[in-house]
Formats: C-alpha cells, sequence, structure tokens
C-alpha cells in the first residue's frame, strides 16, 4: 500500500522539525500521521525524531475500524528512511502486527537499514508462521506480504532463505513471483544467477502496464545489465525506465575498480540521454 500522508494545512514550508516531533506525540491523530510522514519524507536527522517515530510503532490510538494502524505504518516507513539502526529491534517486533500493512512497511525498512539481524524473524513470516497475523484486507488476500519479504532478504544476502524462495517462482500473484526472482538473482553466484534476470527481462514485455512497472522497479535495483536495452524499449513512462538505468548505472560504478567509466555503464549512459 502507497504512503498516504494525511491532509492537514500545515504545508511543508511551514511544518518545522519541532513542531513536527511535537506533533507526533500529540492528541490529533491526524496530525500525528502527518508528522510521522513528514519526518519520513524529509528525513530528517534527529534523534528525538527517531525516538519519538520509535514509541509510535506500539501506538494503540489510532486504528482503523478494519484493525489497521496508520500511525504505525508511517511510523515504520519513516525509520526505514532515517537509517538509524536503534529502530532496528522496534521494527523487527513489528513483524508480528497484525495489520498487514505495519509488516509490509516494516520488512521495508529493515531491507532499507541492511537489518541482518531480521533475517531469521522474516523467514518465519515468509512461511506464515508468525501467530496473530492477519492477510491483506483486499484481493488476493496475501497473507504476508510476500514481496517486501523476499526482496528484505535477497537485499539482505540471505542464502538460508534460498530452498524457501524457490517456491515463491510459482506463485499465483506476478509481482510476487518477480520478487522472488529478484531475490534470487542477488542470491545466486553469476552466471547461473542470470536466469533470474531474464525472466524479469520477459516480464517487460507483459500485457499489464503495472506489472511492467513493477519489473522495471525489480531489474533496476538488482542492476542487471543485460537488461539495458529492454528496459529502455519498454512500454511504459520514460521516467520510470531512467529511474531503473539510474540502478543499472550505479551497479556498474560500484563494480568499476579505477576512475575510468566500464562499456556498461557508458552504455546504459546513452540509453538514458536518448530517453531525456
Amino acid at each position: 500500500m502507497p504512503e498516504q500522508p494525511f491532509d492537514n494545512s500545515e504545508t511543508n514550508d511551514s511544518l518545522t522539525v519541532e513542531q513536527a516531533i511535537v506533533n507526533l506525540q500529540g492528541e490529533d491523530l491526524g496530525l500525528r500521521i502527518y508528522a510521522a510522514w513528514w519526518l519520513g519524507r524529509f528525513r530528517v536527522d534527529e534523534p528525538l525524531a527517531v525516538d519519538v517515530l520509535i514509541k509510535a510503532l506500539d501506538d494503540e490510538a489510532d486504528r482503523t475500524e478494519a484493525g489497521g494502524y496508520p500511525l504505525r505504518r508511517n511510523a515504520a516507513r519513516a525509520l526505514g528512511k532515517l537509517g538509524d539502526q536503534r529502530a532496528v529491534p522496534a521494527l523487527v517486533r513489528s513483524l508480528s502486527c497484525s495489520d498487514f500493512y505495519v509488516r509490509e512497511a516494516a520488512a521495508q525498512a529493515l531491507d532499507m537499514l541492511g537489518a541482518t539481524s531480521s533475517i531469521s524473524v522474516l523467514i518465519d513470516l515468509l512461511q506464515d508462521q508468525i501467530p496473530g497475523t492477519l492477510p491483506a484486507p483486499e484481493p488476493p488476500n496475501l497473507a504476508q506480504p510476500f514481496d517486501a519479504i523476499l526482496e528484505a532478504l535477497g537485499a539482505l544476502q540471505a542464502t538460508e532463505a534460498v530452498p524457501l524462495i524457490h517456491p515463491f517462482l510459482q506463485h499465483p500473484v506476478p509481482r510476487v513471483q518477480y520478487a522472488a526472482a529478484r531475490a534470487l538473482y542477488q542470491l545466486t553466484p553469476a552466471p547461473a544467477a542470470n536466469q533470474y534476470g531474464d525472466r524479469l527481462i520477459e516480464a517487460l514485455s507483459g500485457p499489464d502496464l503495472q506489472l511492467r512497472r513493477s519489473a522495471l522497479s525489480d531489474l533496476g535495483a538488482i542492476g542487471y545489465l543485460a537488461a539495458a536495452e529492454p528496459i529502455a524499449e519498454t512500454l511504459a513512462e520514460n521516467s520510470l525506465k531512467l529511474i531503473a538505468l539510474k540502478g543499472l548505472l550505479e551497479t556498474q560504478l560500484k563494480q568499476s575498480p579505477d576512475l575510468e567509466l566500464p562499456e556498461g555503464a557508458v552504455r546504459v549512459m546513452q540509453l538514458m540521454d536518448e530517453l531525456l
């Protein structure tokens, strides 16, 4: 579920870090939700902001009729963006929250924080072995946020999870299949990993725009160079293709031990120029 900032009369220009922290601890639930979003959106580098966001992960006041915790969701997303490792234990606990979208946000945040200490709990969640969790409230009513979990396990280099990830290549939800391919690419030595990158390239020619967008994001995240031309030719927004190509470029630059641009990086830059 995408972030949903609360709409209130405060603008980004008028809200200060101090006021956002005060609002997050106040009684107005709408202001609290907005403050959590705002602190993450602007990546506020302030220890007190992290402290109050961690506290918000246990909030009971803001609960929907369906049992969801919107404030907790925004707090988890924000903590992932702020990069403070102090948030890791609280985010791991949030993987047991009944709210599907809190678990999703927590998995994504732990991915961003590089929290390898969360791997065992993520594996339990992947196997749906954490009691008290509820499925997504809308179709396809997934038991767990499998795509976020798979992406986190791949990014965290959880090689012990590979046998558990493989079955998700056949999952009935395509975006979950893509997340499994993305994770397996990251967890499999080359050249065997290429089969999973190629699977994502195939997804770029699918009939569903939203799924093509998802595959673009996955290919950008893994930096699969063979996808450069297919990405540029995908029937999708140029802005999304540029973001995916940027991921490929960053991967190429990280792999270059010297200051000379590798051939792959030049090739990607040329494709990006053509899209601008």
